[in-house]
C-alpha cells in the first residue's frame, strides 16, 4: 500500500469548525522508528493498529497496517517501555477531500497539524481559510519524530 500525504500547522480558527465533532482518541508508540523505516503501534478509540512505513521519498511512502486486539497493543507498549504519543484526531470534509486535524496533547499541547491524503503527488486541491504553513518536507512534524520530544 502507498501513502501519499501532505502536512500544514493550522490557524486557530479551526477550532470554531472542530468544536462540533466528536473526535477519535489516539494513542500511539514505536517499536522501531528509524529514519528509513517504522513500526508503530496505534490505538484509536476501541481498535488498534500495527503500522509500517518506509522511508518518505518525496511524498510517497509505503505503508502497511494490520489490525491487532487492543490488549496486545497495550501489551507492546507496556513490555517494550514505549514512550506514548496521545492527540485527539478531527476529520474535517472540504471540497471533496477530508482533513485530518490532529490535536496533541501532554507536553505537545497547542500544536495542531492538518494532514490531506492524496491519490498522487501532483494532484490539485483548495485548502481551508484555517490553514496555514505546509511543513510536508519538514521532519520536525513527523509523529515519529514528535514522540522524541515526550
Amino acid at each position: 500500500m502507498v501513502e501519499i500525504e501532505r502536512k500544514y500547522l493550522v490557524h486557530k480558527t479551526v477550532f470554531k469548525y472542530i468544536d462540533t465533532i466528536t473526535p477519535a482518541h489516539i494513542t500511539q508508540a514505536y517499536l522501531v522508528n528509524e529514519k528509513s523505516k517504522s513500526v508503530r503501534v496505534r490505538i484509536i478509540n476501541d481498535r488498534a493498529f500495527l503500522t509500517i512505513k518506509s522511508e518518505m521519498k518525496n511524498l510517497t511512502r509505503s505503508e502497511y497496517e494490520y489490525e491487532i486486539p487492543v490488549n496486545e497493543a497495550l501489551s507492546l507498549i507496556e513490555d517494550f517501555d514505549l514512550k506514548v504519543l496521545k492527540k485527539l484526531r478531527y476529520k474535517i470534509e472540504y471540497q471533496l477531500k477530508t482533513w485530518e486535524i490532529d490535536v496533541f496533547e501532554g507536553k505537545l499541547e497547542g500544536l495542531v497539524i492538518a494532514e490531506i491524503e492524496l491519490e498522487k503527488e501532483d494532484e490539485k486541491f483548495e485548502t481551508p481559510e484555517w490553514v496555514g504553513q505546509e511543513v510536508t518536507f519538514d521532519p520536525t512534524y513527523l509523529n515519529a519524530n514528535l514522540i522524541n520530544r515526550l
